[in-house]
């Protein structure tokens, strides 16, 4: 599935930051390079001095972003559109386009206004960390827990395959799980790496891309389209699996799902549970339109509906006369609120909440009947009026892989502010979900008047074992993105770049944002074909390709 004429595109490269290149190459880089720090939630940011309050060169003022001129080193803030002395440096300055966002320790263009990418630099950050890693006592266990936001390696940096492997994966037993690799931070892409790290290892689409049944020279063949996504995740299947146990770098794979979702086309940290479902509509519009087995029910056979399609039933009661309303929604995913705080005036200003949580509390909660407000009456056919009513929520149709997503984010129309929620949640490892199915909440809401139900879900496995958690750290302004990977009995912290064994008492203390179930016959069985090589310090089998890795 993997061989050295696959397609690779690269992404255009910024003209201005090309013409600073010739004239300049690496030296800018070099010269900032002992400037770079690591807070403790992985954000790498550039530091002139560790006592000074950064200040701009034409204002003084300490407020805004800050950005470093490459060639002149002067500092420069931006605190709107409007008051921009970054830009006006680059106005009267000729040649003085490209600057480094202090607080990211990005590349940015002031011309193209736009963060740019470039591999020397990325090689430049990552060389400090790296002698960090040389000066540390205790080798790496110190410094890799601080370096999660910036892994920008490629395979052309001077490391031998025995330091690589050595960097990466902290308390190494004999062997890992087929499959198990990190994946390179190209600039905030922390959301992106939780996410397909799941995805990587979700048994129906690893069997799906494993057994070529997406072909990419079929694809192309059939296709006059040179950019397609599942063609993007087929080679990035290839290359997690060939046994390098290197990080990879899924530059090809950003630029493709760039092309397709030109809204999420930036550097800026985005909502890990907004990529997942992007992902899975990107992949069902290229799948579903190719896939020519539909079933009689008329069910999409695209491999993204095929793991994660559900369907919802909403059930909304007349208060007065009984009559109920039924519809069904498709869903990816269950979105769980979590249980309202009596007091969430003081609450919502306070920085985190004590209150512990369960995932089945808010189950409970999500199929629990609510009065509709005022505003959201029913219209009753059997009272011909607009009535009071109640509606319950249940799970109609259960999928291969079930999600859920916790709430974890609120805004206050009032205050005009937003912010995270940090109450801890508690989750189960194993998950039956038969007393929230359809069948059960109406066998509950009428008792003895109901003997059947239609399409009852009695064959239907209720049964799920978790195999994945992405959890979020930090601040709703800074925070990051990790997974905890379930493979062979053993829990995997996956951190970008950086693979970690686990407690399971680590999974289960985590801030959980999304966590990932598979129904348990499926589960067992990805189990046994998991297969576990033992780590080889020699050169690796596969070919790469220029630019993928």
């Amino acid at each position: 599935m993997y061989s050295s004429n696959d397609l690779y595109t690269n992404p255009k490269p910024c003209k201005h930051l090309a013409e600073y290149k010739v004239k300049n190459g690496v030296c800018g880089y070099n010269l900032i390079q002992d400037c770079f720090r690591t807070t403790p939630y992985g954000r790498t940011t550039l530091e002139m001095s560790k006592l000074e309050i950064p200040r701009c060169s034409v204002c003084s003022g300490s407020q805004g972003r800050f950005y470093m001129c490459l060639i002149c080193s002067s500092v420069f803030c931006c605190l709107s559109p409007e008051s921009n002395h970054a830009l006006l440096h680059i106005q009267s300055q000729d040649g003085h386009e490209i600057l480094v966002d202090m607080e990211r320790a990005e590349l940015y263009c002031s011309v193209c206004c736009d963060q740019v990418y470039d591999p020397d630099f990325d090689k430049a950050v990552m060389c400090k960390h790296i002698r960090g890693f040389s000066r540390s006592e205790n080798g790496v266990e110190e410094s890799e827990m601080r370096l999660s936001k910036r892994r920008k390696l490629s395979f052309w940096m001077d490391l031998d395959s025995k330091n690589m492997k050595r960097l990466f994966f902290r308390k190494s037993k004999s062997c890992y799980p087929l499959g198990l690799r990190g994946l390179n931070n190209l600039g905030n892409t922390c959301f992106m790496n939780s996410v397909l790290q799941v995805l990587l290892h979700a048994p129906p689409l690893r069997n799906y891309f494993l057994s070529d049944r997406h072909n990419r020279e079929i694809c192309r063949n059939m296709s006059s389209d040179r950019l397609c996504l599942p063609c993007d995740i087929d080679l990035m299947f290839s290359a997690v699996f060939s046994g390098d146990r290197t990080p990879y770098s899924p530059a090809q794979f950003l630029y493709s799902w760039w092309q397709h979702s030109e809204n999420h086309a930036t550097y800026e940290q985005q909502d890990a549970h907004e990529f997942f479902i992007s992902m899975l509509d990107k992949i069902h519009d290229k799948e579903g339109k190719a896939s020519l087995a539909i079933k009689d029910n008329r069910e999409c056979q695209c491999i993204a509906h095929r793991a994660f399609y559900g369907l919802l039933r909403s059930d909304v009661t007349c208060a007065s006369c009984g009559f109920t309303s039924t519809t069904h929604d498709p869903c990816m995913d269950v979105s769980l609120d979590l249980s309202p705080c009596n007091s969430s005036r003081v609450d919502f200003a306070s920085k985190s909440s004590k209150a512990n949580e369960s995932l089945l509390g808010c189950l409970d909660l999500f199929t629990r009947p609510e009065k509709l407000g005022s505003d959201q009456k029913l219209y009753c056919e059997n009272c011909h009026e607009k009535q009071d009513a109640l509606k319950q929520m249940s799970i109609r149709k259960l999928p291969l892989v079930l999600c859920f997503h916790i709430k974890r984010f609120e805004h206050s129309p009032t205050r005009k502010m937003s912010r995270k929620i940090d109450r801890h949640v508690q989750f189960p490892f194993s998950l039956d979900m038969k007393p929230y199915l359809s069948s059960s909440i109406v066998r509950e809401r009428y008792g003895s008047r109901i003997f059947s139900f239609d399409g009852d879900e009695s064959d239907v496995s209720t049964e799920f074992e978790i195999f994945a958690v992405v959890a979020h750290s930090g601040m709703l302004e800074s925070g990051h993105y990790v997974t905890y990977l379930h493979l062979i009995n053993q829990w995997y912290k996956c951190d970008d770049a950086w693979i970690t064994e686990v407690d399971e008492e680590v999974v289960r203390a985590s801030q959980c944002y999304l966590i990932y179930y598979v129904q348990k016959m499926l589960y067992h069985k990805s189990c046994e074909d998991v297969s576990c090589q033992p780590m080889s310090l020699r050169a690796d089998t596969f070919v790469r390709i220029t630019g993928c890795c």
